[in-house]
């Protein structure tokens, strides 16, 4: 019920491969705070070798342990740190959930020819051009690791789109289709098919390629002991092929209940329950609605109505599927999705995260120890681990029983959560966007003392002879209310 996820990296980590040392030490203190799952990043060899943030695959069975691209560890560290990482976090009683990238390869090692036709990057259904040859970097044969866990090597064969892994001049921008294949039509609809996303793009409908993944995805697990997975992408992959890929790897590994949570990159409610049917309820999804009604409210201030926020959201529509979080690696500054909260709102933004019944919240290393060579003022980001500290105590002890919304002012709102017989403490909490205002919440039972945990009030409230409270909101904040 209290379960809180951790994205243990942002996009700016220094490339010292020093992360999965630091994951292992900061474990005891982050369970501490009520942390219960670490989302590590992508541990596989990428393109880019000890620079790579992961996201440019090149050897999934490369873990930091072959002299690749110019580096044995990965940005993050070595296979045994990573294996110590793992150890550690779960050691501390919290799963270790590690990004998967199953859509495309980066870096090949030589190149083929192949029989192409361009497509309308606007719509990728409309070929563009006569078939006609390029040579692309499509044979994969991973000379480091000389067929060490696996022996397959991908070829032209594997693929079934090539955009900057093609060798040939003026290619930036283009993406070429091989020409007697189709993309598939088990994807998000976006640009009129949205399987091509970057590089050389795996062919999910061949069996081969199949159970090649599936090999990987079981010795992935059985290798580092991981309980989970995020899976990049997943607008861009066929849904098939996850069902197929989480159903094969559970069944491999029947000791052990795999978490799965999807990157399905769309504000629209509609495609995000679609998947959810598509894929049998094998997965949950990010919930990326809200973290675009959270960016749109932190830019629009006492404009925006609060008490729309978790409209046509999935945390309101299907919250047992819903993860939620306030921003990621993708959404920072600087990124090709780039919608970060500003920095103001971001303590609303945990409050409707943390200390809410709904959904299984995210807590990103950007927001909790700060963004590495993304500006901003460091005093603010430390103000904002000590808010979410005092979010997880307050989930921990008092996000239990009944609660009560009290959604009544576009720039005042608040709930309030009344405990049950074994965890009697009440939270009440109220958010303002605009100035100080109060709400008035019934705490179920009189004379009540209540004490504000985040700093935003010295003062103690009680609750008056028929239990209702006088609750204070901070302006342009979040007040926390807890009962003593």
């Amino acid at each position: 019920m209290h379960g809180v996820m951790f994205q243990f990296f942002e996009w700016n980590l220094p490339n010292d491969g020093s992360l999965w040392r630091t994951i292992a030490e900061s474990a005891p203190s982050l369970r501490e705070k009520g942390i219960t799952a670490i989302w590590f990043p992508p541990a596989t060899k990428g393109a880019a070798g000890g620079y790579d943030v992961g996201y440019a695959v090149y050897d999934l069975f490369d873990l930091g342990e072959f002299d690749q691209k110019n580096s044995t560890r990965t940005k993050y560290g070595t296979r045994e740190e990573l294996l110590r990482a793992v150890e550690a976090v779960q050691a501390h009683g919290m799963d270790a959930y590690l990004d998967v990238v199953m859509n495309h390869r980066i870096g090949g090692d030589e190149t083929e020819e192949v029989t192409v036709v361009e497509v309308n990057p606007a719509n990728r259904l409309e070929a563009i051009s006569e078939p006609y040859v390029i040579r692309a970097w499509s044979h994969y044969t991973f000379p480091g690791r000389a067929g060490a866990y696996s022996d397959f090597q991908w070829t032209r064969d594997h693929f079934d789109a090539f955009g900057a892994d093609a060798n040939q001049p003026e290619v930036s921008g283009k993406i070429f289709r091989v020409a007697d294949r189709a993309f598939s039509s088990e994807v998000d609809p976006e640009n009129g098919n949205f399987a091509y996303l970057m590089g050389a793009n795996v062919d999910h409908s061949r069996q081969d390629v199949r159970d090649e993944l599936v090999r990987w995805g079981v010795w992935l697990l059985e290798t580092t002991g991981a309980r989970g997975v995020r899976i990049d992408a997943a607008k861009h992959i066929s849904r098939s092929f996850v069902l197929e890929w989480l159903t094969r790897v559970r069944e491999a590994h029947p000791e052990r209940e795999v978490f799965a949570v999807g990157e399905y990159w769309s504000g629209s409610i509609d495609m995000l329950e679609s998947y959810l049917r598509e894929t049998k309820g094998a997965l949950r999804l990010f919930d990326v609605p809200l973290h675009f009604r959270m960016h749109q409210a932190s830019q629009l201030g006492r404009d925006y109505d609060l008490r729309t926020l978790l409209d046509d959201t999935l945390v309101a529509r299907n919250p047992m599927a819903a993860v939620t979080f306030v921003d990621n690696h993708d959404s920072q500054p600087g990124q090709a999705l780039a919608s970060p909260i500003a920095d103001w709102f971001k303590p609303i933004a945990y409050a409707f995260i943390l200390l809410r019944h709904e959904g299984y919240p995210c807590v990103f290393y950007g927001d909790y120890f700060g963004n590495d060579g993304a500006g901003g003022d460091d005093q603010r980001l430390v103000a904002h681990r000590h808010v979410i500290d005092a979010m997880l105590v307050a989930r921990a002890k008092f996000l239990y029983g009944e609660q009560e919304d009290y959604f009544e002012s576009p720039t005042c709102v608040g709930w309030i959560v009344r405990g049950n017989d074994e965890h009697p403490g009440i939270m009440a909490v109220v958010v303002s966007t605009a100035d100080a205002c109060v709400l008035t919440m019934q705490a179920g039972r009189p004379a009540v003392e209540f004490r504000e945990i985040t700093g935003a009030s010295e003062d103690r409230l009680r609750a008056g002879d028929d239990g209702a409270v006088r609750f204070h909101g901070r302006a342009g904040g979040v007040s926390v209310w807890c009962s003593v």
